[in-house]
């Protein structure tokens, strides 16, 4: 039911949604009879431009990325060999990949890359995949096979590469994660992430009582350049997505499937 519901507020609770519930309020269903009503109309005109205008920009959706980004911390020790790194889901495309064959990655691929970095330096010794299908007819087309597929296609061998395909979020990556970490008898994890959803990641494995190091990766926020204020699709969706992360993070501690790490 979580898992539905949270699906769901990932639509709510996005800039886009808030637009189109105001240019609905502000339609003309039917013809007011008051003047006052047009003034209302007129008003959710207003705030359904404002709201796509604004998320529209560098100006806000990099403050909200930049906020985020400011509260991952990194723990990983270049000196240390670990037991296992934890690779969270994310990265690939599985429709794409079943449609096509092709292995479909998106803009957080640094995860992938990072973790074989890790991998190929000798800094860990395993490595989990964790990142199943959220459609039914795609559980032969997981994220986590499509990241063993291409570390492999890399030069790491598979025997080193542990396929976790029954996660479907953060908390679920967590709660999968510290099964195979026990069954395993693995002492130091690694997990790497992208900055943006290392604390929300963090607090999950916090709650599921895994110790874990972390590697932030997949930075976005940058500096404001002049033309920052001019809208743009790609502002929109860093947006909507540093929005959705930061909704996230307050709904799982709500919930008690996150809570603050010792660090």
């Amino acid at each position: 039911m979580f898992f539905v519901l949270s699906k769901i507020l990932d639509v709510l609770l996005s800039p886009l949604a808030w637009a189109m519930i105001f240019v609905a309020l502000a339609t003309p269903w039917r013809r007011p009879r008051r003047p006052a009503r047009w003034k209302r109309q007129r008003l959710f005109a207003a705030l359904g431009l404002a709201t796509l205008y604004l998320f529209s920009t560098d100006l806000v959706g990099n403050w909200l990325f930049r906020r985020l980004e400011q509260q991952a911390v990194s723990t990983y020790r270049p000196d240390e060999v670990y037991d296992a790194v934890v690779l969270l889901g994310g990265v690939g495309d599985e429709r794409v990949e079943a449609e096509t064959g092709e292995l479909a990655w998106n803009d957080s691929v640094e995860r992938l890359i990072t973790t074989h970095r890790v991998l190929a330096e000798g800094r860990a010794r395993f490595a989990i995949l964790s990142g199943g299908s959220l459609d039914p007819a795609l559980v032969d087309h997981t994220e986590a096979r499509m990241l063993a597929r291409q570390l492999a296609r890399w030069g790491i061998a598979p025997s080193r590469l542990i396929v976790e395909e029954q996660a479907r979020n953060t908390r679920e990556n967590a709660v999968y994660s510290k099964r195979i970490v026990e069954e395993r008898a693995f002492t130091k994890v690694l997990v790497v992430t992208s900055a943006f959803h290392m604390r929300r990641s963090e607090e999950c494995f916090a709650a599921v009582g895994l110790p874990v190091d972390t590697l932030a990766t997949d930075f976005r926020a940058h500096g404001w350049p002049p033309d920052s204020w001019l809208p743009r699709a790609s502002s929109f969706q860093m947006s909507t997505a540093a929005l959705r992360e930061t909704f996230g993070l307050y709904i799982y501690r709500a919930r008690g499937y996150a809570r603050a790490a010792n660090r």
